[in-house]
């Protein structure tokens, strides 16, 4: 009988939580949501949608873990038989973003090499899409590989593959106490530096001073949720993953707390240094704040390098320090992403770490290809819309259903962390599983539906948008339904393993 791993130390497992959910939105989308939707004001909501989303989602999922000691799809199926393609599904879509995500973070290695000489010019938004991703004209013009990219992906592809393969306390656990400290430090630095330049207290006004009045348009309310979801890895399959690796006595309200709010407090104080350098950005030119701003790639690969450019000192190693922290950052995600899908086939076919992490990596890099061509950032753009507003929501939606409607679990669950953690959650969370969540979750999901519908999507062909957006998100879920109907045919439980003590 093997044994499960297990983490080394409760810090290993809440850092690694830690660095799951601060990634690459953290950085560039937190700052222009909290500006455009209220600035100071937004803080409300957000905090709102944290404590009866975020952190009761966490929570539901450190239990589920923790408790059937599995990874999703078989920790699902034990909870309720039937629902192992509840599980399937959250891998199979985690398999797709990392995909995706790791040439993001080839960019962010790439322009860590630009910023030595400022190598992308005065124009930066014609060196991104010209010079650098070389954009086709359309998503038909796929435009082949560009290797200049394909190199810094194989890198990127290199380190993650190193710590999944070295297994979760070797190489996870370990790969997060060096990453997510030395994040901290630098992106402490940009912050600082971002803060004291001139024109930063524009930026900042900009992004904090309150405007009440948008608290009265329900969209404000679902860009908080949607914010709060998305930025904390939840309904991805990797919280229940990463909580199958605790020891049997393990702390799991304080974790959860820890991680919710450390998620916060970082994009919050990202949020400070991003609007003090557009501040800056927009003193030097001349222009207006909101004529500055953006999210996204436009921020990081447009609109910052432009700053950096534009600092009186210390460019290159400012530059440096920001897209380093982007590759941090990304780093520490994009490894909780595989391990979804390394955790759920090792259990399936009952293969090694090693020959998992290798099959699931090669071929993840192999998908990756596909968006270092030139057309590669349309593909993209298309799949990430769909795989998220149809992904990560429904799987979400479903899991509280599930807990709090199907089996009707929440008061078991409530009464099995309490009783190993510090301090202990009340019925407010059986509340948020079985009432809030759902409708928040519901309503966005029909929200989402009704743009769909309403028009296409950036104006991309509908033959992209049904290709490579809807039929990339469905055929997550035919493969989850497959897996699940492979393993309908064994119900024999899998094994758990032997615990370790810590």
């Amino acid at each position: 009988m093997s044994t499960r791993e297990q983490w080394g130390t409760r810090a290993g497992f809440v850092l690694a939580a830690i660095g799951s959910a601060i990634g690459l939105g953290n950085i560039w989308r937190y700052p222009y949501v909290l500006y455009e939707n209220g600035g100071g004001s937004f803080l409300i909501p957000y905090f709102f949608a944290l404590f009866t989303a975020g952190i009761p989602i966490l929570l539901l999922e450190f239990w589920i873990g923790h408790r059937y000691r599995k990874a999703a799809p078989y920790a699902l199926r034990d909870l309720a038989r039937g629902w192992s393609w509840l599980g399937w599904w959250p891998a199979m879509v985690c398999f797709v973003i990392v995909t995706y995500y790791a040439v993001v973070l080839a960019w962010a290695l790439s322009y860590m090499y630009f910023s030595f000489g400022l190598q992308w010019g005065d124009d930066t938004k014609a060196f991104l899409y010209g010079n650098f991703l070389k954009l086709t004209d359309s998503p038909s013009v796929v435009g082949g590989l560009q290797w200049h990219i394909v190199l810094p992906v194989v890198i990127v592809w290199a380190i993650v593959f190193f710590y999944v393969y070295r297994g979760v306390r070797k190489g996870i656990e370990r790969a997060n106490k060096v990453m997510i400290p030395l994040l901290l430090v630098m992106i402490a630095i940009v912050v600082f530096r971002g803060v004291t330049l001139p024109g930063a207290v524009d930026g900042l006004n900009h992004l904090l001073t309150p405007d009440f009045s948008k608290l009265a348009n329900p969209q404000v309310w679902i860009a908080a949720y949607s914010q709060v979801f998305f930025s904390l890895s939840i309904a991805f399959g990797v919280m229940i993953t990463y909580a199958s690796y605790l020891p049997k006595r393990a702390d799991i309200n304080n974790s959860a707390f820890i991680t919710g709010l450390a998620n916060s407090g970082f994009e919050f104080f990202a949020a400070l240094g991003v609007f003090g350098a557009i501040g800056f950005l927009a003193h030097v030119q001349g222009a207006d704040v909101k004529d500055v701003a953006s999210a996204g790639p436009g921020l990081a690969f447009v609109v910052f390098p432009k700053i950096i450019s534009e600092l009186p000192a210390l460019n290159e190693l400012f530059g440096v320090l920001f897209f380093g922290a982007l590759v941090l950052a990304g780093l520490t995600s994009a490894i909780s992403l595989v391990e979804v899908s390394i955790a759920a086939v090792m259990e399936k076919f009952s293969w090694s770490r090693q020959k998992a992490a290798s099959i699931v990596c090669g071929a993840a890099f192999v998908g990756s290809l596909v968006y270092t061509t030139g057309g590669g950032l349309y593909y993209l753009d298309i799949v990430d819309h769909f795989i998220n507003a149809f992904g990560g929501l429904l799987v979400g939606l479903l899991e509280v259903i599930l807990v709090g409607w199907v089996v009707k679990k929440t008061a078991e669950a409530r009464a099995y962390t309490n009783t190993m953690s510090d301090f202990a959650i009340g019925s407010w969370w059986d509340f948020c599983v079985r009432y809030v969540t759902p409708i928040v979750l519901g309503a966005m999901t029909l929200l989402n539906l009704v743009k769909e519908f309403r028009e296409p999507y950036e104006g991309y062909p509908l033959w992209a948008l049904l290709t490579l957006g809807a039929g990339v998100a469905a055929a997550a879920l035919i493969v989850s339904v497959a897996f699940h109907l492979s393993d309908a045919r064994n119900l024999k439980p899998v094994s758990h393993g032997k615990q370790e003590g810590m």
